[in-house]
């Protein structure tokens, strides 16, 4: 029957795909008519097809990626390149030895927020237009004050003030929240923005990252204000990191950071040049 077989599938090698199942046929002693035939193939077509296409493109486990976690993720691999590679890099030398980059919670487009800017109408001698804050050495930074933004996560309201350096316009916003200590860096993490036409912007947790000074305790980094303690865990952006060189992140910071606040107490300056000392809540 091999013969037979082998015989028939060499004379066929011109026939249409249905004549050659009934030559087929024959050899096995079977009778299919040519509407069965074309059904069979039909179906061996189907699944040579659906074989041939990956998952992700079949419909099982598809996700949508949309071009907010696309730029989310280019901006984690650009800060993972800096971090192990740049001569600025935080990183203590022995940290960048083992570096496999940084740790971050999953993208979430719940922690995604944009709107209007409540902007602030101070003029440059008003002594609310300029804010200090209290870095992790004990010495002071000024910042423009901006604005404010509302945002409404699950179900409840929460404002968050706006500042700009002087010398950028890149907003910024350092903050605290439920997960400091626990799960990201007990001094606050930060987020950058852009000011968007008509006074708007994006707030984007999944952007939101740790001063280098939890890195490095050579670094000096400003403590967020006690306008801008969430009540709420904002599990969006980066998280601890786990170093060679520092197994306790509260080792890296100055004591005066270890308070339970941990935030500054925004004093404004009255006179840019003047030397303010500020205060830490208690």
């Amino acid at each position: 029957m091999v013969l037979s077989l082998s015989k028939t599938l060499i004379g066929c090698n011109r026939l249409r795909p249905d004549t050659l199942f009934v030559k087929m046929g024959e050899v096995w002693g079977l009778t299919m008519r040519r509407g069965e035939i074309s059904f069979i193939l039909l179906i061996i077509g189907v699944l040579l097809l659906v074989q041939g296409i990956p998952a992700t493109t079949r419909g099982e486990d598809r996700k949508e990626i949309t071009p907010q976690e696309q730029r989310v993720t280019k901006w984690r691999k650009e800060r993972d390149i800096f971090f192990k590679n740049h001569q600025r890099s935080p990183l203590l030398p022995q940290d960048k030895k083992t570096f496999k980059g940084l740790r971050y919670y999953p993208f979430d487009s719940k922690y995604i927020f944009s709107g209007q800017i409540e902007r602030f109408a101070f003029h440059i001698s008003n002594p609310k237009y300029y804010a200090t804050f209290l870095t992790n050495k004990g010495t002071n930074k000024r910042y423009v004050r901006y604005g404010k933004f509302h945002f409404t996560l699950d179900g409840k309201e929460h404002t968050i003030e706006i500042y700009k350096s002087i010398l950028s316009d890149t907003l910024f916003i350092p903050f605290k929240d439920d997960t400091n200590e626990k799960e990201t860096y007990e001094g606050g993490r930060y987020i950058d923005a852009e000011i968007l036409p008509e006074y708007k912007m994006v707030l984007d947790f999944n952007m939101a990252y740790h001063p280098s000074c939890a890195y490095n305790d050579k670094f000096v980094c400003v403590l967020p204000p006690r306008e801008n303690m969430l009540d709420v865990g904002m599990r969006a952006g980066e998280k601890n990191f786990r170093s060679v060189g520092h197994q306790d992140l509260k080792s890296q910071v100055n004591p005066v950071v270890n308070r339970k606040s941990g935030a500054a107490l925004l004093i404004p300056i009255s006179n840019p040049a003047s030397q303010m000392t500020l205060s830490v809540i208690e």
